[in-house]
């Protein structure tokens, strides 16, 4: 049987271990790391809005002028989504 080496996402860390999986049946991760502010994340996600790439497109696209029905549209995602990160985004430059 081969290993696949996985590296959390958020924290780059090995110290990873499983825990369990989803309903849809794909594995769930832990990550060990001290620093790392993440519980648990997946390496194939079935919804486009939960990877970083999208989200950091989210806000590229807000700060150039995109409106909201274009963002979604643009990157696949729900508009709720595209509303959701560009007030994470502004509440925590106020914070």
């Amino acid at each position: 049987m081969a290993e696949i080496s996985v590296h959390c996402p958020h924290g780059h860390s090995e110290k990873v271990t499983k825990r369990g999986k989803t309903d849809r049946g794909k594995p769930r991760y832990s990550c060990n790391h001290e620093s790392c502010s993440i519980n648990t994340f997946i390496l194939d996600y079935s919804y486009q809005g939960h990877l970083l790439e999208v989200k950091i497109k989210i806000i590229d696209m807000a700060l150039n002028g995109s409106g909201i029905r274009d963002t979604a549209r643009v990157l696949k995602v729900s508009q709720t989504t595209v509303i959701k990160e560009i007030k994470k985004r502004v509440v925590s430059q106020f914070c």
